[in-house]
This record gives C-alpha cells, structure tokens and sequence, in this order.
C-alpha cells in the first residue's frame, strides 16, 4: 500500500501483528462482519488516505480494529470493542496517544441510525467511517444485508412495515424490520454522509446499483419481470 510507504519498520510490524490478531479473532464471525469486511475497510482506508493529510498509524490501525468485537454480537455492550482493542495495543507496547487515536475512532465510527452526534471529528475517523460505509453499499452492501438478515432471521421484505426513517440509536439497535427496510433506513443515506472527496466519488457508482437493484426487486415481487 503506498500509504504505508514512509512508515518505519516498527509501524510496519504493529500494522502486521494487528492484521494477524483481528484475522485470528474474527474466524468465526458473522459473513458480513468477519476479517474480509475488515480488510476492505482497511484497504478502502487506505485508499482514501492518499487524498488527506493524516496519520497513517491511526487510519491503519483504526480500520483493522474497528469491528473487532461489533456490539451487535455482544449484546449490544458498546464497551468490548474499544476494551478488547485497548488491551492488544497495550500489550504490544503502542504509545498512549496512538491508542487513544485509536480508541475514538472505534467508539464513534457506526452510523446507530444516522442521528447520532459525536464532538470526535478527526480527519482519521472521517477517513476510516468513509471506508467502512464505502463496504456497506453497492454489490458488497447488498450483499452484506442480506447475510445480516439471514443471520437474524428477518423477512426479506414485507410491503406492510414501512421504513423508519427517524430511530432513535436505541431503536436501531433493537430493530427487526425486513432487510429492504435496511437500504431506506440506512444504505441509501450513507452516499450523502460521506465526507472525503474520494468516498464520495467511489459511492456515486454503488449507490446508482443499489437503486437499480431495488427497482428489479420491486419488479420481480410483483411478477412484472
């Protein structure tokens, strides 16, 4: 990655060693949440990064560990994720202020429907939210919902539960609508909440077959097509 390239060796290892942590601690997890949707985030990060001015340390570590312990699969407890990521970089004796760069990115990156303010407004968690809604849409993002649905055991779609456009966090972490509900309440915003000039020109692309998607979906629900 040419983001990494003026990085010293140690920075280098740290990124390596985390690589290899968050790969070893995801084996199992959820399709749409295991170490793949972490190394696309990483790399879109990446990416991104070349276009900002930012610490590369924070952007790279920020992404690898972001979903390191999802509150979604730990009873929505907010707490493990930035306390299981804390404790690996202490053991691997990161500074304090990298950890705590870290940390707020980790503690401010999901969206909990959209309506959620947060003073922490780093260049390096703009760069790392941007990756990982980057993930949430296009091919992958469908993809990703319905892996999630499936997962939990939602309906597909059901023409009488409309959308809910105005959840409060705690209702969108409780929520059990059909996936489709998923692309108003969240996928179809994010093109718009992005905040790098580079997201917002890969999103233009993946939110246009996003809405192409969901006109076929339509279609073929009704046996149109």
């Amino acid at each position: 990655m040419n983001a990494l390239l003026h990085l010293h060796k140690s920075d280098i290892e740290l990124i390596e060693k985390t690589s290899v942590f968050v790969k070893t601690t995801l084996l199992n997890a959820e399709g749409g949440h295991d170490w793949f949707h972490t190394l696309r985030v990483y790399k879109n990060a990446l990416h991104i990064a070349q276009g900002e001015t930012s610490n590369i340390m924070v952007v790279a570590l920020g992404a690898l560990l972001h979903d390191i312990a999802d509150s979604k699969f730990h009873d929505g407890d907010e707490h493990v994720g930035p306390r299981v990521a804390r404790e690996f970089l202490k053991n691997e004796n990161a500074a304090e202020s990298l950890i705590e760069a870290v940390i707020l990115i980790i503690e401010n990156i999901s969206f909990k429907g959209g309506n959620r303010k947060t003073e922490h407004n780093s260049i390096e968690l703009k760069i790392v939210q941007d990756a990982d809604r980057l993930d949430a849409i296009g091919a992958i993002g469908i993809a990703r919902a319905f892996n999630y649905g499936g997962f939990k055991n939602r309906k597909l779609y059901d023409p009488a539960i409309p959308p809910k456009l105005d959840m409060t966090a705690e209702e969108y972490k409780k929520s059990d609508a059909p996936t489709i509900n998923h692309f108003y309440e969240k996928l179809l915003l994010l093109k718009d909440r992005l905040h790098t000039e580079t997201a917002k020109k890969i999103a233009a692309k993946r939110h246009e077959f996003m809405e192409d998607f969901l006109t076929q979906f339509y279609a073929e629900w009704e046996g149109s097509l």
